[in-house]
């Protein structure tokens, strides 16, 4: 079996200038954290995702939960292109929660 590991990247811009605004960042926000989404930049965030399928899906449950107002752009690239990030300032993140190093693959061990 193969996987190809893939990694959105999701950018958004929300209002936040009534009450309502910051509710409904906040509530967007918990969703992106709900379904695995890590933090990189304060409205920049990724998700590992296994293959084009899930990608798809996921696709699928943010445009469900798409707020109303604002701007959200996603973009999907492999991980192999991800891993190449170039950062001018800071640190690159090593955390195993950031790499495919937290996948674990179930079976029966005849692979």
């Amino acid at each position: 079996m193969s996987y190809r590991f893939m990694r959105m990247i999701l950018m958004f811009d929300l209002p936040m200038l009534t009450p309502d605004d910051r509710r409904t960042y906040r509530q967007f926000r918990k969703f992106l954290l709900s379904e695995g989404f890590l933090m990189h930049q304060f409205s920049v965030y990724s998700k590992l995702l296994l293959n084009d399928t899930a990608n798809k899906a996921l696709i699928k449950r943010l445009e469900k939960h798409n707020p109303n107002c604002g701007s959200v752009t996603l973009l999907t690239v492999t991980e192999k292109q991800f891993a190449r990030m170039t950062y001018l300032h800071g640190e690159k993140s090593t955390s195993v929660a950031n790499s495919d190093a937290r996948v674990v693959f179930l079976g029966d061990g005849d692979a």
